[in-house]
């Protein structure tokens, strides 16, 4: 009888899946220039790092005034959300500006980027899967 209320607690905390994972940002933010140039200065908040066994990034990052992620080639889709600020984003060869409460998805096999334009810095949410599952 123990051993089928064993089995029976297992299978119900099998079947109530994993908890969810809340992260605070404020301990994820450092300052560093942006990925793909270094070009300027950004704050960035690497909120899935702390996310074991996670499939997939998501970050914010500041770009500071004059500050840009330099064109790189994906080999993923990827999303840039823009939540303060102004900025172009680069993909395709192409440019569009983009600003507060817009997105941009980008496609796997483009040379994508983004560069903060204006007087104000450009907040952005940026998410993307990982090739494979993170330790």
């Amino acid at each position: 009888m123990r051993s089928l209320i064993a089995f029976a607690a297992a299978a119900t905390a099998l079947a109530a899946g994993r908890p969810p994972l809340v992260i605070e940002e404020g301990p994820t933010m450092r300052d560093e220039p942006p990925p793909h140039g270094a070009i300027g200065m950004s704050t960035a908040y690497r909120i899935s790092d702390a996310v074991p066994g996670r499939t997939m990034e998501f970050r914010k990052r500041i770009l500071h005034v004059g500050a840009a992620i330099g064109p790189h080639p994906i080999a993923h889709d990827e999303v840039y959300h823009v939540l303060s600020g102004e900025g172009v984003v680069l993909s395709g060869g192409r440019e569009a500006p983009i600003g507060p409460g817009a997105t941009a998805y980008l496609y796997s096999g483009e040379t994508v980027g983004i560069r903060q334009v204006g007087k104000q810095p450009l907040a952005l949410i940026i998410a993307y899967p990982l090739p494979s599952p993170a330790p």
